[in-house]
């Protein structure tokens, strides 16, 4: 008898939100296309415009303008935004999931 769900019959819930996976992505690539960023997490470039706009004002994300195209700088020393996570920065989440310093990154 399996005593786990398995996963195709599980909710469809996840842990991560969609602003961490749109910042992780463009802590991965910071040059990357917001159509690239949307399909890298599976939802609409209108959505993943929407997070990057959100990131922005927020001060995780710094958008460049380079001619045609943006680059980003992550803020990795930003605090989690709700209050039982914000004596801790993003820093950790970035390096668990881009695979890489974020302190090289801001």
């Amino acid at each position: 008898m399996e005593t786990t769900p398995s996963r195709t019959n599980a909710k469809p819930w996840t842990f991560l939100t969609n602003h961490a996976r749109v910042l992780i992505q463009l802590a991965r690539d910071t040059d990357a296309r917001v159509r690239d960023v949307a399909h890298g997490i599976g939802i609409t470039e209108r959505a993943a415009q929407l997070i990057i706009n959100d990131l922005e004002e927020a001060g995780y994300i710094t958008r460049t303008r380079i001619g045609r195209r943006n680059s980003y700088t992550v803020n990795a020393h930003q605090p989690f935004r709700h209050p039982t996570e914000a004596d801790h920065d993003v820093e950790a989440l970035i390096e668990l999931f881009a695979g890489q310093d974020a302190a090289a990154l801001a």
